[in-house]
């Protein structure tokens, strides 16, 4: 009888936490620590260090900071513009009919992101072309550009007990015309001891409807460079083939729109295992090659669509946008990335087995967790 209740209480526990996975206590490392003032929170594990901003950011307000995420490790930081950077509330279609007359409070246009269709000026017009292509025609639902246009904001911390769980919330302050505005968006970042990365969920919930929304971020950031001086290459495990494709830093060397070459949209490409994306970090001064930095989008399915292209000014694009799929209001959607250093394509792919399937991270003072 003992052996079956015990039997009983096991079998219970283990449906319990089915479809989720929990986080794994390091063993001897050293405590997390949390630096916060009016500006930013910095995170410091014993692998890594990062800062969240609340106001005034170097660069994007959403995300990691730029240039603060650092692998100790190795010495190497991120080299584009932060990291998991947020967007805009968006669907398919166009809003050129109405997108000059709808302006924010701040006087910032909803319709801004219609340039590559109504734009008159020639330069602005082909910037717009090469920062977003004329294939797939999309248009704002709310507003503002959450990274560089939302107010101050007061992230919550949680400071576990091997681990450090950071949750951002802001409402969408404005929308297009016949839309509501109000929106929640929430960015959950947890900081595990013992890991070179982190692991972060974006989700929307929506008081609109919409048969195609969407979220813009870039997973996971930006790549800045001079003919390649600060990255050897990039790897995307979802083109060419099972194994995915590693490109030379040479193919970024000349301006090109994304949807040219290493495109992926849902609707066009069959859904791959794992959705990785990652450049391979080069010390300026002595041109060797460093760790990988890299963003796993944890369920692929929830991929609409993702480009990495080369923008004039030295600057490779890695947006990926997430659903795109039928929402209603009061409905919400999400999706869940781990993003950090690696010292290898078949150490990211290992990770991913570990954590895929997920869209959802929760976390209280007794752990943190992915969930379906």
């Amino acid at each position: 009888m003992a052996f079956f209740l015990q039997f009983s209480l096991g079998l219970l526990v283990a449906l319990a936490i089915a479809g989720s996975v929990l986080a794994e206590a390091p063993q001897d490392a050293e405590e997390a620590r949390v630096a916060e003032d009016d500006r930013t929170i910095k995170i410091e594990t014993d692998r890594l260090e990062a800062v969240i901003p609340k106001k005034d950011p170097k660069h994007w307000m959403t995300g990691i900071e730029k240039g603060s995420f650092l692998d100790k490790i190795t010495g190497f930081r991120e080299v584009g513009d932060g990291l998991m950077v947020v967007d805009w509330l968006m669907e398919a279609g166009s809003d050129e009919a109405h997108g000059d007359q709808v302006f924010a409070p701040d006087g910032h246009g909803v319709g801004r992101y219609t340039w590559h269709t109504n734009e008159t000026d020639p330069a602005r017009r082909t910037y717009a072309l090469m920062a977003h292509g004329s294939s797939h025609r999309k248009r704002v639902v709310e507003g503002p550009q959450l990274c560089h246009r939302i107010k101050p904001v007061q992230p919550k911390v949680i400071h576990g007990k091997d681990f450090i769980a950071v949750t951002t919330t802001y409402q969408y302050e404005y929308a297009a015309p016949g839309r509501k505005a109000g929106s929640r968006w929430t960015q959950r970042i947890v900081f595990p001891q013992g890991e070179r990365f982190f692991v972060l969920m974006d989700k929307i919930d929506s008081v609109n409807d919409s048969q195609e929304m969407f979220l813009r971020n870039d997973t996971p950031g930006c790549v800045r460079h001079e003919q390649g001086d600060t990255f050897s290459e990039i790897y995307l495990s979802y083109l060419s083939g099972p194994k995915g494709v590693r490109i030379p830093s040479s193919e970024f060397f000349t301006p090109f729109p994304p949807d040219l070459k290493f495109g992926y949209r849902r609707d066009t490409h069959k859904t791959p295992e794992h959705f990785i994306r990652a450049y391979h970090l080069r010390d300026k001064k002595t041109g060797k090659d460093g760790p990988w930095l890299a963003g796993l989008t944890l369920e692929p399915s929830v991929v609409y669509e993702a480009w990495c292209s080369q923008r004039p000014g030295d600057i490779i694009v890695m947006i990926e946008e997430i659903h795109g799929k039928p929402v209603k209001a009061g409905e919400s959607f999400s999706a869940a990335h781990i993003v950090g250093y690696f010292d290898s394509i078949e150490e990211m792919h290992k990770a991913y087995e570990r954590y895929k399937g997920h869209t959802a991270l929760a976390a209280d003072r007794s752990g943190w967790r992915l969930e379906k």
